[in-house]
């Protein structure tokens, strides 16, 4: 018996223990995880307060800059002194090998044409090759009797110069060692190279090049189509139609992608648009660039087919939405976008959810991502326009990256809101604004080197609506109301980042615009 209750009191003192130590290991995990949680919310309110700084820093810029509108001569000094040049004139497409590229249209290299190791530039009317000047011993852009001409004048040009135009005595259907001009269904082999396509797209026949309804097969590369319409003086480039890519992507329309994405998404690497904001810097001022997109988009309201008398549009976006700048006018929101947008549009109701600085990201009070399911249910077209205010704020730290999309990182935040939106709204068309390029990001990036530029909250916005197939009204790579610009400022923009009642205008008319030729 006693021998019975000595194994007893051993089996109760190792439970004991056992016990004991369990609980010691809940206690340290525990107490683990709130110091983790602990540090979290410190540095959380780290950030919110850093934030807050930075909002007060930018009313203050305002203010700097609206003092100055109206003297466009120091306005322009001053915004020349605070820019800062984080805009590269990069490539429209990534470096890729193209196999079996069939295009119909006016201009065309077939019988698989090979170009290495050289840099093709198609920019301002122009075309130029460097390191190689000729494609299966033909010279670039040659006449019909074999010399190099420049406009089609008869005259040779150096080696290095830019051949502009269309070359001299060349037709439709004349051939290149056997490769036709103006063919379709031809090849063309690229490796190693980069494609440039930017400024006015000079083809050969009436300035025009049209690449639609083809097919394009590329392995084991990346290729982006967004902002699928550029207009320029007599010149326009179309892009248009589907291009197929490998492990079932699809990029069609305005660069959405479709199909299996989403289970994709960790794998997504940061999409270029296809003209850049830089680019078109080349080409024409701002605002020059305003004024003629105004001018097309007013003649697309006019020429409209598309009745959006029985919609329903929420307008979900920040301090721009609300029509920031004319708040001390009676009535001031009857000019903001979306109102502007009602009678454009003629559309049934237009909710205007904008609200002064609030972000897409949490970094503050109002986040898109918090509040987008104030949008009411029976919506029937949700445009989210943000990124302005995400942009004074975004550090390394803060943007995050596409593999985690942590909460309070822009990448994940992002995610979340275009993820809810999809799952709530089924139903409602949805689309994502890029935000205009603003002075004031820069101006702040000179005293807070932390800050990345703008342009990679455009990027974001860019590759995640692809992932999510929605579309795009990419405003930042426009050119259009960049107070960059001193005229932009004074004529619409006068603190730098809000419009007044003509700016705000010609906004409203461009987006009304955008989505009649979504629809159409």
């Amino acid at each position: 018996m006693r021998r019975i209750n000595e194994i007893l009191a051993v089996v109760i003192l190792s439970l004991i223990a056992v016990l004991v130590a369990a609980v010691g290991m809940r206690l340290y995990d525990n107490y683990i995880v709130d110091k983790q949680v602990e540090s979290e919310i410190k540095l959380q309110e780290e950030v919110l307060s850093r934030n807050r700084e930075a909002h007060d820093r930018v009313q203050e810029m305002r203010q700097e800059i609206q003092e100055l509108s109206g003297d466009r001569e120091k306005l322009g000094q001053f915004l020349e002194e605070i820019r800062v040049d984080s805009e590269e004139a990069v490539p429209v497409s990534v470096m890729m090998d193209f196999d079996a590229s069939g295009m119909s249209g006016n201009l065309d290299i077939s019988e698989a044409q090979g170009v290495s190791e050289n840099m093709l530039y198609i920019s301002g009317n122009a075309v130029s090759s460097t390191e190689a000047e000729s494609w299966s011993g033909n010279t670039v852009n040659p006449s019909k009797d074999g010399s190099r001409t420049d406009q089609g004048t008869g005259e040779k040009t150096p080696d290095g110069d830019t051949l502009s135009g269309r070359a001299s005595g060349w037709q439709d259907g004349d051939t290149i060692s056997g490769s036709t001009i103006g063919g379709s269904g031809n090849r063309i082999s690229v490796s190693e190279n980069r494609v440039s396509v930017s400024g006015n797209m000079a083809g050969v026949s009436e300035n025009r090049v049209s690449v639609s309804g083809n097919m394009a097969s590329v392995s084991e590369n990346r290729m982006s189509v967004s902002g699928n319409m550029t207009s320029v003086s007599d010149n326009s480039l179309s892009v248009s139609g589907n291009g197929a890519v490998s492990e079932n992507t699809t990029i069609s329309g305005n660069g959405t992608l479709s199909g299996n994405m989403l289970d994709l998404l960790p794998k997504l690497e940061m999409i270029s648009p296809a003209v850049t904001l830089a680019q078109r810097r080349q080409i024409r001022s701002s605002l020059e660039e305003t004024l003629l997109v105004n001018w097309e988009d007013q003649a697309c309201l006019e020429e409209r087919c598309v009745d959006f008398s029985g919609k329903k549009i929420a307008c979900l976006g920040d301090s721009i939405t609300a029509a920031a700048n004319l708040e001390g006018e009676a009535g001031y929101l009857s000019y903001s976008y979306p109102a502007v947008l009602k009678e454009l549009l003629g559309a049934e109701e237009v909710y205007n959810l904008g609200i002064g600085g609030s972000s897409i990201g949490r970094y503050w009070s109002d986040a898109f991502v918090e509040r987008y399911k104030q949008i009411p249910e029976d919506t029937d077209i949700i445009i989210v326009m943000g990124g302005t205010n995400d942009g004074f704020c975004l550090s390394e730290k803060e943007f995050g990256n596409f593999t985690e999309r942590r909460p309070w990182t822009f990448c994940g935040d992002l995610d979340e809101l275009m993820r809810g939106l999809k799952e709530n709204y089924p139903d409602a068309d949805i689309f994502f604004v890029t935000p205009l390029p603003n002075i004031l990001q820069d101006y702040l990036m000179r005293e807070r080197t932390y800050l990345l530029p703008q342009k990679n909250v455009a990027n974001v916005i860019l590759t995640l609506s692809a992932a999510y197939d929605i579309k795009v009204i990419d405003l930042y790579n426009s050119n259009i109301l960049d107070s960059h610009d001193a005229d932009v400022v004074a004529d619409y923009m006068p603190d730098g980042v809000h419009a007044n009642k003509a700016g705000y205008r010609i906004l409203a008319e461009h987006i009304a615009a955008e989505l009649v030729r979504s629809y159409e």
